[in-house]
């Protein structure tokens, strides 16, 4: 059996795009734990790949935190722009592997009027990091999205004032059309993908604040209360 790798943490930095701070925090705190030698921090190699691998963890690690972390370039967007560029490789990615066909244009839909809808809703008022998190393993038929923006309730109060919890506003983003003015007017924003979801083999998660939801195919609409809360919001895509 061949002895496992070892990489620099530089090395390791330069891979997930973070900093060598950053690995240190991640290492005391037991995110990701190195290996000591002569007091030098290393990382197995298949440490590292593992944890890209792991989307909905460091998703939900990084929008659930009261301060903001770095998240490896990988899955960062910091502007629209980067996400649609981000969004282009997915779909060749689908295209390539050959088995998605039928739902393809779906997925890559459904993805980016998430991820557009971050950017829509938070031009200007992002609280504090700018940007999204997108990620997806085609192997694993899984794509993540989160952000640390203000979140569904806050957003749906500049046009509907008497909402007051996560649970009523994330009801009224995905069933009622509130406005129709730009971006509610594309496609009537998660209203078009509850659509998609309730009509094809898809599972769907969502995620704002305290209340959590879920809907796959003929199975509508499930609102639960989260023990963890989410600064902004959270979809896992699941195909």
């Amino acid at each position: 059996m061949e002895p496992e790798s070892l990489i620099s943490i530089g090395e390791a930095a330069m891979r997930l795009g973070v900093s060598v701070d950053t690995l240190r925090r991640w290492d005391k705190s037991g995110k990701l734990i190195a290996i000591r030698k002569n007091n030098i921090r290393y990382y197995f190699e298949k440490d590292i790949d593992i944890f890209l691998n792991k989307l909905s963890t460091i998703a939900f690690d990084w929008a659930s935190l009261e301060t903001s972390t770095e998240i490896p370039d990988t899955f960062y967007c910091k502007d629209g722009f980067i996400f649609q560029s981000r969004l282009e490789k997915m779909q060749n990615a689908l295209i390539k592997k050959n088995s998605f066909n039928n739902i393809l244009s779906l997925l890559v839909a459904i993805t980016g009027e998430i991820g557009n809808n971050s950017f829509d809703h938070n031009l200007g008022n992002w609280p504090d990091i700018p940007g999204i998190f997108f990620g997806y393993d085609i192997n694993k038929k899984e794509i993540v999205l989160a952000d640390r923006g203000q979140g569904i309730l806050k957003t749906l109060q500049r046009i509907k004032p008497d909402l007051n919890n996560y649970r009523d506003a994330l009801r009224v983003a995905f069933t009622e059309v509130v406005s129709g003015r730009s971006p509610e007017e594309r496609g009537n924003g998660l209203k078009f993908v509850r659509k998609i979801i309730l009509k094809n083999s898809i599972d769907f998660f969502f995620q704002s604040g305290d209340y959590q939801l879920e809907i796959k195919q003929n199975v509508d609409i499930d609102i639960k209360k989260s023990k963890q809360f989410i600064r902004g919001c959270i979809a896992i895509i699941k195909f």
